[in-house]
């Protein structure tokens, strides 16, 4: 046996036999995918403070990684599938690592916003490859395990970008968040070269160029919309990207419909099971994502968590993602795909609902059960939708087929951060408006009600004031916390009634039990 994994899949007589290193490869690459937006959850404020961040500032800072990363996955996954999945991995490992290196020297808002963006376009590379990859790979009767495995990863990432980025925040600057991902990056790209063979597909046709021009200016319009109309306002650039989505979407359809070999075969979504399962991922991420962002913060401002301790109490999250990942593998079988996924969505929406309870007087104790519900909901319910949907599409569209789990994957997390973000910051404003106007400055009024994180820092500047600075200082501290758990359960409930009619319509969608993710051939 050769030190390179020089041989490609579809040369290969038998299973590949060192799949499960080639697994752990695929893993890694994962992880940095999805750390590169948790580590940025803790690593906001400091960085804030440092580039004097706007809140629209910042949310593109976060949302500058999403637009490329969902509007790229679909043609990217494609291409690979064309060319090379493995080639896509490495490449798009390379541009991941490259943008994190800029987004870690950055001076300024739009040098971070622009980094961010190639760090997003190397994600996108990478995510669809990963899938492709493992479907090539396994066997029919191992698959499951391996979607499993990788769907904890994401669990552990979750958990472990805020606890890495905390760490490194005790000593170093937010720069050094960025550059947790590089080293990882580039012992990813080498292990991909020795562990993961070479995959393409052999009777794939020529590209689908204006469909995946069309599925990118859609997809892109539609992420774009969803973050501008809640956070900024229906203005003439979200109604713009919305009338772009619509035009994009009926242009891709009709494209689609027409084309010999399209980019997506669109008769897959008739299988209902194949639809329901992207429905599914859709809208659970919708609750689960936006909720952890909200929850997130709750716990670094009101609670006052240092970055490191946030990071260490997420760890039930990822534990509890590991717990439902492995019981899934063994229920699924058994029970079929639709029980199973509906269970998941059911617990993630008592999860959520479970955060209405928030007061004044919560502590880290009343989040636990809900970190732990929801990291159970992610691992029971997400694995068997991504067997599901990678199992529907032929060799030849694998790539494809990943590009298509990770978009519903990425649109739905953005659509929650966006919407529940939107209700959150509305309600907050409300709340403390009403209670700091008249007993404080109009100016720090407007910028308590921006954020909490800025109401926090206008407390800081009044405690210095010696006449009377300390008690308005405290009173504006005590009117944000208020103000912000009020927010989150309220958005709790917004959230959780989504969610559960979310789970209403994936039950009438899905059919019953026909056959199961860990089918053999």
């Amino acid at each position: 046996m050769t030190m390179l994994a020089s041989t490609p899949v579809e040369r290969m007589e038998g299973p590949y036999s060192r799949r499960w290193w080639g697994l752990l490869v695929l893993c890694l690459s994962l992880l940095i995918v999805v750390m590169a937006n948790t580590a940025l959850i803790v690593a906001a404020p400091d960085m804030t403070r440092d580039l004097r961040l706007s809140s629209s500032d910042l949310q593109w800072v976060i949302d500058g990684y999403t637009v490329p990363y969902a509007a790229l996955m679909l043609v990217l996954g494609a291409v690979g599938d064309k060319y090379s999945r493995r080639g896509a991995l490495i490449v798009g490992l390379v541009v991941f690592a490259v943008g994190a290196v800029a987004g870690s020297l950055a001076g300024s808002a739009g040098t971070v916003i622009a980094a961010r963006a190639v760090m997003g376009v190397g994600a996108a590379t990478v995510m669809p490859a990963t899938l492709s990859l493992l479907v090539a790979m396994f066997p029919r009767d191992e698959r499951a395990r391996a979607i499993t495995a990788w769907t904890a990863t994401s669990g552990l990432a979750i958990a472990l970008g805020p606890l890495l980025a905390g760490w490194l925040l005790e000593d170093h600057a937010w720069g050094s968040t960025f550059l947790i991902n590089v080293p990882i990056a580039l012992v990813a790209v080498v292990a991909a070269v020795v562990l993961v063979p070479p995959s393409r597909a052999t009777s794939m046709g020529r590209l689908d160029l204006m469909g995946g021009l069309l599925s990118v200016i859609t997809v892109g319009s539609l992420v774009y919309m969803i973050i501008e109309g809640p956070h900024f306002g229906w203005g003439t650039a979200a109604i713009t990207a919305a009338i772009v989505a619509v035009l994009g979407l009926v242009a891709f359809v009709a494209w689609e419909l027409r084309h010999p070999r399209p980019l997506l075969n669109l008769a897959i979504f008739r299988d209902r099971e194949v639809a329901g399962a992207v429905l599914a991922v859709l809208l659970f991420f919708l609750g689960t994502f936006g909720t952890i962002y909200y929850a997130t913060q709750d716990l670094q401002f009101v609670l006052g968590y240092e970055p490191l301790t946030t990071g260490v109490r997420l760890l039930p999250l990822a534990g509890a993602v590991f717990a439902g990942a492995a019981i899934t593998g063994r229920l699924t079988p058994r029970f079929g795909m639709k029980p199973v996924v509906i269970t998941g969505m059911a617990l993630g929406t008592i999860a959520i609902l479970l955060l209405t309870r928030i007061d004044d007087g919560s502590t880290y104790v009343d989040f636990v059960p809900t970190l732990v519900l929801l990291g159970f909901a992610i691992g029971l319910s997400t694995a068997p939708c991504t067997d599901t949907i990678m199992g529907a599409f032929p060799e030849s569209e694998l790539g494809v087929g990943g590009g298509i789990n990770d978009t519903a994957l990425e649109l739905g997390g953005s659509l929650g951060i966006a919407v529940l973000g939107s209700i959150l910051a509305t309600t907050y404003e409300d709340r403390i408006g009403g209670a700091l106007t008249g007993r404080l400055p109009a100016a720090a009024v407007d910028t308590a009600k921006d954020s909490i994180g800025g109401a926090l820092a206008v407390a800081q500047q009044v405690a210095h004031n010696p006449a009377g600075g300390s008690q308005q200082a405290q009173l504006l501290i005590d009117a944000a916390n208020h103000a912000f758990t009020d927010a989150v359960a309220h958005t709790s409930l917004v959230g959780g009634i989504v969610l559960a009619a979310g789970t209403m319509l994936v039950a009438l969608v899905l059919p019953g039990r026909r056959r199961c993710p860990a089918r053999t051939e």
